[in-house]
């Protein structure tokens, strides 16, 4: 946590075997969200849209509390799967980390 914003970072795939952990390291044990979550994808080669659905999942668990997720870091590639199926519209992709912590 940095300044109440939980910082996950993520490295290698998100894919379907990747889903649980994901959503273990967005939601807490009840499967609420922390209200402010910034995912630094910097170390993400891969992503399908199994982890759109993660993040997509989160989005109204945060809003509801006044919150947002946030996106850092994302290579081209793996940005490309947000901007594809419009979830860009309401999760933020930021260049880096820092940009998404302070957005």
């Amino acid at each position: 946590m940095i300044d109440g914003i939980r910082l996950v970072t993520l490295h290698g795939v998100i894919d379907d075997d990747a889903q649980d952990m994901l959503c273990e390291a967005l939601l807490d044990e009840e499967g609420t969200a922390s209200t402010r979550i910034v995912a630094d994808l910097s170390g993400v080669t891969f992503m399908d849209s199994t982890g759109v659905n993660v993040f997509v999942a989160a989005h109204p668990r945060t809003t509801e509390a006044a919150g947002r997720v946030r996106v850092a870091g994302a290579q081209r590639p793996v940005r490309r799967v947000p901007q594809v199926t419009g979830a860009d519209a309401f999760i933020a992709c930021r260049p880096g980390t820092g940009q998404a912590l302070t957005a």
